[in-house]
């Protein structure tokens, strides 16, 4: 389990004993272990903050981040990146490397400084390239591949470094719906799989609830509510902290809480429905 105790975050981890300068303030949080965990929220309010946090990229001005009890920043390093996999939200692969040479960083963290490659080694990087169905772009450079091959890629080196922890700060940016989808149905799909702990942020609150086990939603780096999507999830909480009226209705693939925003301008949009197309060509 994951969690944090009255933690305060500052940006850039700067240390200051002014708690209005913080971006996450007095935190405290529980993730469930094995299930997926979205963290949702207007921009700026703290989200990936939060996630550098977890992943201790941050240092805590005050507080604490504890995994299965002990505390974050008191594990040797090595420690940590055999329990925590991170998939930053704009990560850099060195120039010119192929998928198989990016996913086999994946397992830097299990082998010693003068320990050779070992078979247990390549059939992580197998697996991971077989669970992302990135075995078929192995010796493709990875700068070379589209934004959904790219980041699929990604996930199998994080997959090949075999954590039980998973943290994703906002895995869709940059790509269209189709390979959205693809991504977040790849690492549900995993994690249903494995019982890995998945946490990530998105932006989309109906794919948060669709995908997601457990909701965390933050305002102005606090904790504005937390648990199943259809416990948390309402129109007065869509209105409180994104400012948007709403109605949450189930959604009708999945049942899950589906937000339709008020339309803001309804009486534009329905004259331009009964406009004809008068662009349209003929016999179409």
């Amino acid at each position: 389990m994951l969690e944090t105790r009255r933690l305060r975050l500052d940006y850039a981890g700067r240390r200051s004993s002014d708690a209005a300068s913080a971006v996450v303030t007095d935190l405290d949080l529980a993730l469930p272990g094995g299930a997926v965990t979205a963290i949702v929220g207007p921009n700026g309010c703290g989200k990936s903050t939060l996630l550098r946090g977890l992943a201790r990229l941050l240092r805590p001005s005050a507080g604490s981040v504890l995994l299965d009890g002990a505390d974050l920043h008191r594990l040797p390093s090595r420690e940590l990146a055999r329990r925590l996999g991170l998939l930053p939200q704009q990560p850099s692969a060195p120039e010119g490397i192929t998928v198989e040479g990016l996913v086999r960083l994946g397992r830097h963290p299990h082998q010693g400084l003068f320990s050779p490659w070992t078979a247990a080694d390549q059939q992580a990087v197998e697996l991971a390239l077989e669970q992302t169905g990135t075995t078929g772009l192995r010796d493709r450079p990875v700068d070379e591949l589209s934004g959904g091959q790219r980041q699929r890629a990604w996930i199998a080196l994080t997959l090949a470094q075999n954590t039980e922890l998973l943290l994703l700060d906002e895995p869709t940016t940059f790509l269209d719906l189709r390979h959205q989808l693809e991504v977040l149905d790849l690492v549900t799909g995993l994690q249903r799989g494995s019982g890995r702990t998945v946490v990530m942020v998105l932006h989309d609150l109906g794919q948060a609830a669709r995908y997601a086990d457990h909701l965390v939603v933050l305002r102005d780096g606090r904790l504005a509510a937390a648990g199943p999507p259809a416990t948390v999830l309402d129109a007065d909480l869509v209105a409180e902290v994104f400012g948007v009226k709403c109605r949450v209705l189930p959604d009708p693939e999945t049942g899950t809480p589906l937000v339709i925003p008020a339309a803001r301008h309804g009486a534009h949009l329905v004259r331009r429905a009964a406009t004809p197309d008068i662009h349209r060509p003929a016999g179409r």
